[in-house]
């Protein structure tokens, strides 16, 4: 692939959220930052709309007050964020003079003043991409009840005690859509994704990484409602992936970001 759509974000003080089409792609906690990831899973073709959150809520509470208002906070000090969508040359540094800014959503506090957190701020814009329809996009809104979610846990923990053991098979069956989608969306030979992840968790297995991921639980498990309600996000009360390994050494723990739905009563992750 020539060309990559590649998300930036910067902050400086307060933690921010981004968000493309309404699906959280990347995040950093306060204090100064940046990262980078490409998303082209994320964007279609037309109407497009890049999002920042400025001190978005704990997870917890997002979850169980989704529509709770904003509350004043005071700056201690000047803080700043900037979100871009830019169009770089496979390779390429985004520092490098051809990189194209499609998008960009900056916010900044003085030191001593007030501000909204959350704050969200948006920039729609217009993609000539050559992207198929993504199937997320065209799921069902969800409402789910005690039974959809018990649903969801009960093949979360499926997927978790079987990587606990080097297996990876049901967490391959429950993402094969979104691992064929990914493919195409970077122009990868069918099947790379699904072989990529196999080889990934044979290696975690073999290092040991795998013997601490615990099967999340009724209390461990918050699914947060994203995609304008379309995605179910599996996180834990850390705002983290439920499906993480817990070592000592952080450095060497594995995570599985999970976006699912549910239609006709079977899971099935889409991003």
């Amino acid at each position: 692939m020539d060309r990559l759509m590649c998300l930036h974000v910067q902050t400086s003080g307060e933690p921010v959220e981004v968000l493309v089409n309404g699906v959280p792609v990347l995040n950093l906690p306060a204090g100064a930052g940046s990262q980078s990831i490409t998303v082209h899973e994320y964007l279609q073709n037309g109407s497009n709309r890049l999002s920042l959150v400025v001190a978005p809520p704990p997870v917890a509470l997002a979850v169980a007050a989704p529509d709770a208002p904003a509350q004043p906070r005071m700056a201690a000090r000047a803080a700043q964020a900037r979100a871009r969508l830019v169009l770089l040359r496979n390779g390429k540094s985004l520092a490098d003079e051809a990189v194209r800014v499609m998008a960009e959503v900056v916010w900044a506090v003085d030191e001593g003043s007030s501000f909204d957190a959350p704050t969200v701020q948006h920039q729609d814009l217009e993609l000539p991409v050559g992207f198929p329809r993504w199937r997320w996009m065209d799921a069902p809104v969800l409402n789910p009840g005690p039974q959809d979610r018990n649903l969801v846990l009960a093949a979360l923990q499926r997927i978790a005690f079987d990587l606990s053991r080097g297996n990876p098979d049901t967490l391959l069956a429950a993402c094969r859509l979104r691992l064929e989608e990914l493919d195409h969306a970077y122009q990868r030979p069918t099947g790379h994704g699904a072989a990529a992840l196999r080889e990934q968790v044979q290696q975690l297995w073999q290092s040991g990484v795998l013997a601490t991921l615990q099967p999340p639980t009724a209390q461990t498990l918050l699914l947060r409602s994203v995609a304008g309600g379309r995605l179910l996000e599996c996180l834990n009360p850390l705002g983290t992936p439920v499906l993480s390994t817990q070592n000592d050494d952080t450095q060497a723990n594995a995570a599985w970001p999970l976006r699912l739905t549910l239609i006709e009563g079977k899971v099935y992750v889409l991003r």
